[in-house]
């Protein structure tokens, strides 16, 4: 049984920690050859499970000791039909996949989680394609059905939520959050940026937010934005308008690098810890419903640690709490 599927605690405004890059941690820190950067692959053996559940275990003490809640992003980025073809596992054995990641972390949120330190287990949904790259696209309708298998395998998990992270183009976050609705789920959707500040696609973040808020009824319970530095964040935030308090998350990377100068990078830029946590709460004025926040590429708990450091020491989130949608509200209870 899911413990918060029915009200996500996140909704209430307060802070909330996420994890960080993941892959990134795993490669350059640890060692670990990911093929085609799946990190759900390391379930298949102990010293992978043990590595994971480390990760996981680093962020929830994170969170617990400066007394937040976390929303902790199942090792599935990957973990859809097309990749895990090419990683040599059917339709069988990825449902296994997903259900034993969630079946991980709910182990992580029995050792950490509490009443003022809640933990959600958030089913992680990736891109078909290239999270760099938006010349894969699908249709909503087609992305609905691509998507449908995992999201429907999260749904009958111990998961909370979904998490549609990276997604390059808004058909196929329409198509996701349609299967969401499909199987009664609550999601949360993520889009990447260029260093311009739109979306790979060209489309803007206030326009991707608006079509598939439009094509979906509001259903998403909120958005976020992952994989780009701050300073990739901000030309998106140009346009006013009540879309920006859908935005209720941030993973940001701790490069500065576009994506396509990542890709060719041979060596991990890992920024400035300090700086990025400055940054965080430089964006807060522009995103003053931004809750849950961690950080992605390049970002370990040192990242996350000054980020929760930031945002800790200027107080709570600029708005009252439960401020966010009625119908985002409705379908966190």
């Amino acid at each position: 049984m899911s413990r918060y599927r029915k009200r996500l605690p996140q909704l209430g405004g307060q802070l909330f920690l996420s994890d960080a890059g993941l892959e990134t941690m795993l490669i350059f820190q640890q060692g670990f050859s990911l093929p085609s950067f799946a990190s759900f692959v390391l379930l298949r053996e102990a010293r992978g499970r043990q590595a994971l559940e480390h990760y996981f275990e680093l962020f929830a003490r994170l969170a617990h000791e400066h007394g937040l809640g976390a929303v902790l992003e199942t090792p599935t980025w990957r973990a859809n039909r097309d990749w895990a073809r090419t990683l040599g596992y059917n339709a069988l054995e990825l449902a296994e996949a997903n259900r034993a990641a969630v079946a991980l972390l709910a182990a992580v949120r029995e050792r950490w989680d509490g009443p003022s330190t809640p933990v959600v287990i958030s089913g992680n949904i990736g891109p078909r394609g290239d999270g760099y790259r938006a010349d894969r696209r699908m249709p909503a309708a087609d992305a609905r059905d691509y998507h449908l298998a995992q999201v429907a395998t999260f749904a009958g998990s111990e998961a909370d939520m979904l998490g549609a992270f990276t997604l390059t183009y808004p058909e196929e976050a329409i198509g996701v959050v349609d299967a969401a609705a499909a199987c009664d789920m609550p999601i949360a959707v993520s889009f990447t940026l260029e260093t311009d500040g739109r979306l790979p696609s060209g489309d803007t973040l206030a326009d991707a937010i608006l079509r598939t808020d439009a094509e979906t009824g509001d259903y998403p319970v909120y958005y976020m934005i992952n994989c780009a530095h701050p300073s990739h964040v901000e030309p998106a935030l140009a346009e006013e308008g009540p879309w920006r308090a859908r935005i209720h998350g941030l993973r940001a990377n701790a490069s500065r690098r576009s994506h396509a100068e990542l890709d060719e990078a041979l060596a991990l830029d890992d920024g400035n810890p300090e700086e990025l946590g400055d940054d965080y709460l430089e964006l807060r004025t522009l995103l003053p419903h931004m809750n849950v926040v961690g950080g992605c590429c390049g970002t370990d708990e040192r990242h996350v640690a000054a980020i929760a450091r930031s945002l800790v020491r200027a107080g709570p989130p600029p708005y009252a709490a439960g401020a966010g949608s009625a119908a985002s509200m409705q379908r966190g209870r």
